[in-house]
């Protein structure tokens, strides 16, 4: 599909390339038919974030119980002169950007150490896109903005070619989310972006006490079980479904198998709801679950195996000092 031309009124710093045109819709429709159909029901993650689940996802940032968020960003405002001197990067690619908020602590460090050239934030929200372009141009005098509004999973190849040594950023432990197959196929995505003066940088979550774990996704104010339950409200309001979510519970355990956080709703009661625009029924018995996120922790250990199986090798383990969250740089393996 051709990239849609920028929109009047932009800046001549901000170039703005669209790559959905309506895919994100059939994306849902896809997913509900694939995983409510499912022997054992389940939906991927990435529906979680419309506005409401994006305004409930920053209060649960907020939380006590949720390290994740503050625990990363504590390790970048630490170490973003050390990325900055190790990579050199001219250029700052950010997989699933949205307000650029941690962003800032690399641009930041990146404009002190004299490289900073351009950002590629990609997002499948464009007025996130359009508006954080507008404010980092006006933040960063010489800053180019060059925006790419896709689905990471899908639209990696339209990512414009580098200018210069980059950083590909993917934060928040969001590579937590894919089941381990499809992580790798995922990072070997990410590994044709770098070439060989290239980094990716990641956020981690580690393996530790379940207790800490089961806490982080099951806060005692609930916005986390409001979180989950929002998505039934985004099948409902996209596709036409009828689900009410007082009708179901939200879960959060550690599988110690695959030592993974789940997050599921269950079915408080026999339900059944009808999906219109999908001309489909879906029954739940009581106590029937649908599978919502998983989040996988990582040790050092798995981390490597999954670069090694994308062609890319460890350069530089970062964390906190309680071992709770690891950024990591890495780059294309030696041949």
């Amino acid at each position: 599909m051709a990239a849609s031309p920028p929109r009047s009124g932009l800046p001549e710093a901000i170039t703005i390339d669209s790559h959905l045109d309506g895919q994100g819709e059939r994306s849902l429709a896809d997913d509900v038919l694939d995983g409510l159909t499912r022997p054992f029901k389940e939906l991927p993650p990435k529906h979680f974030y419309d506005a409401r689940g994006a305004e409930l996802f920053d209060r649960i940032c907020e939380l006590p119980e949720y390290y994740p968020t503050r625990t990363e960003r504590a390790i970048l405002e630490s170490s973003a002169d050390e990325i900055a001197a190790v990579t050199a990067a001219v250029e700052l690619v950010e997989l699933g950007s949205g307000t650029a908020a941690k962003t800032r602590v690399l641009l930041d460090a990146l404009q002190r150490a004299g490289t900073l050239r351009r950002y590629l934030p990609v997002d499948v929200t464009e007025s996130m896109v359009r508006d954080c372009a507008r404010d980092l141009t006006a933040e960063y005098p010489g800053l180019r903005v060059h925006g790419v509004i896709g689905d990471f999973e899908r639209h990696l190849d339209l990512v414009p070619p580098a200018e210069g040594p980059r950083i590909v950023a993917f934060l928040g432990g969001t590579i937590g989310n894919f089941p381990p197959g499809s992580r790798r196929r995922f990072l070997r995505q990410i590994a044709r972006l770098l070439g060989p003066e290239d980094f990716l940088l990641m956020g981690t979550d580690l393996v530790k006490d379940p207790g800490v774990l089961e806490a982080a996704y099951d806060d005692a104010q609930g916005v986390t079980a409001e979180f989950n339950r929002n998505v039934l409200l985004v099948l409902n309001r996209e596709l036409e479904a009828d689900f009410d979510p007082g009708d179901f519970e939200h879960v959060a355990l550690f599988d110690r198998e695959h030592e993974w956080i789940e997050m599921r709703l269950r079915a408080r009661r026999d339900v059944t709801a009808r999906i219109r625009r999908l001309d489909l029924e879906v029954r739940f018995e009581e106590g029937e679950e649908l599978r919502t996120e998983i989040s996988a922790k990582f040790t050092p250990e798995r981390l490597r195996g999954d670069l090694a199986a994308a062609g890319l090798e460890l350069a530089h383990w970062l964390t906190d000092e309680d071992d709770l969250f690891a950024l990591t740089l890495s780059r294309a393996a030696a041949v």
